[in-house]
């Protein structure tokens, strides 16, 4: 199962983590993680490569985390938002392969 946590400050969400495998399919057919994977990247590079917020981004396999502070956050949210809609959605179809929570910090 993918864990997908939502950091929250203050009703802000200044970042996410992305871990595990989906188990939907087979590696390279598995449609879960790949719209997992493409909805967070998708979102990483909007915040560091088009807003050019000073975020901290950590990938390996089966892990994605974004962090950044709430104040750069604020710039984000839209984008943030987008993804916790997505990803959101994702787990109400894929009940048994996705699993959204959220963190204050």
């Amino acid at each position: 199962m993918t864990t997908v946590t939502f950091f929250k400050s203050d009703d802000i969400i200044c970042g996410f983590e992305i871990s595990g495998h989906s188990d939907y399919a087979e590696e390279g057919s598995d449609i879960v993680c790949a719209a997992i994977s493409s909805a967070a990247y998708m979102t990483a590079n909007t915040i560091t490569e088009i807003l050019h917020i000073n975020a901290q981004v950590t990938e390996d396999d089966g892990l994605m985390k974004v962090r950044m502070s709430p104040n750069d956050a604020l710039k984000a949210c839209d984008i943030l938002s987008g993804l916790k809609l997505h990803l959101t959605a994702l787990s109400e179809q894929y009940k048994n392969h996705i699993k959204v929570k959220f963190s204050e910090v």
